[in-house]
C-alpha cells in the first residue's frame, strides 16, 4: 500500500476561500435569516469561517515567513487537518448553542430538539468534505452530552464561546511552550472573532 504524502492540497480549496476572501466577504450585504434551513446555513459557514481563520493566522503568526514551508512536512499536514477538524467540531456546537439559546429568550422559539437535527445534519454533510469519522463520532457524543446540559434560558449571555476559544489554544500544532506564552492572545482572538459572529447574527435574524 502506498502510503498517502500530506501537502497543501489537502487543505480544501473551501478552506482557501474561506480564509483567504473572508474580507471580501465581510462587505457583501448579507440577507436575512428567516427559517432553519437559512439558520443552518449560517451556523455551518462562520463556524469554518472562525475555525480556519484563527487556526490560520494563529499559525502564520508563529511561524513567520516560513509558515508555507511547511506545506511539505506530512506529520505537520496531519496535524493541521486534525486541527481543524476539531476546532470546527466545537466551534459548530457553541455557535449551534448560541443561535438557538438566543431564538428562546428572544423569539420564544422552544424547539431546541431542532438544535440537534441540524448539528447532525452538518456533520453528515461534512462527510463528503472528509471530515475524519472519529472526530464525526466523538462530537456526536460530546454534543449530546451538552445538549442535555445546557441552560437554554441564558447559555447566550454565558461566555458561549469558551470551549471553541480553548479548542484551538489544545488542536493548534505549537510547541506546548510557545501556547503557554500564547494562551490569553490565543483565547482573545477567538472571543473577537466571535463577537463579529453575534453581531451578524443578531441583525440578520428575523424568525
Amino acid at each position: 500500500m502506498t502510503k498517502k504524502k500530506f501537502s497543501w492540497r489537502d487543505l480544501s480549496l473551501n478552506d482557501f476561500k474561506v480564509y483567504l476572501f473572508s474580507l471580501f466577504k465581510a462587505v457583501i450585504p448579507k440577507k436575512k435569516i428567516r427559517n432553519l434551513d437559512e439558520l443552518e446555513n449560517f451556523i455551518q459557514t462562520k463556524s469554518a469561517w472562525v475555525s480556519q481563520v484563527t487556526l490560520y493566522n494563529y499559525l502564520k503568526t508563529r511561524m513567520g515567513t516560513r509558515y508555507v514551508l511547511h506545506f511539505d512536512n506530512d506529520e505537520f499536514m496531519k496535524s493541521v487537518n486534525q486541527a481543524k477538524w476539531n476546532i470546527y467540531a466545537v466551534a459548530l456546537q457553541d455557535l449551534n448553542f448560541f443561535t438557538f439559546s438566543y431564538l428562546k429568550e428572544n423569539f420564544n422559539f422552544k424547539d431546541v430538539y431542532k438544535a440537534k437535527e441540524i448539528y447532525l445534519n452538518i456533520l453528515d454533510d461534512e462527510i463528503k468534505n472528509d471530515m475524519p469519522l472519529e472526530i464525526i463520532e466523538d462530537a456526536k457524543k460530546n454534543f449530546e452530552k451538552r445538549f442535555h446540559q445546557i441552560n437554554w434560558d441564558n447559555y447566550h449571555n454565558d461566555l458561549p464561546f469558551n470551549l471553541s476559544a480553548l479548542s484551538l489554544y489544545k488542536w493548534a500544532p505549537i510547541s506546548e511552550e510557545l501556547k503557554v506564552l500564547d494562551r490569553k492572545i490565543v483565547l482573545n482572538s477567538v472571543i473577537l472573532k466571535w463577537d463579529v459572529i453575534k453581531k451578524e447574527f443578531r441583525d440578520r435574524i428575523q424568525f
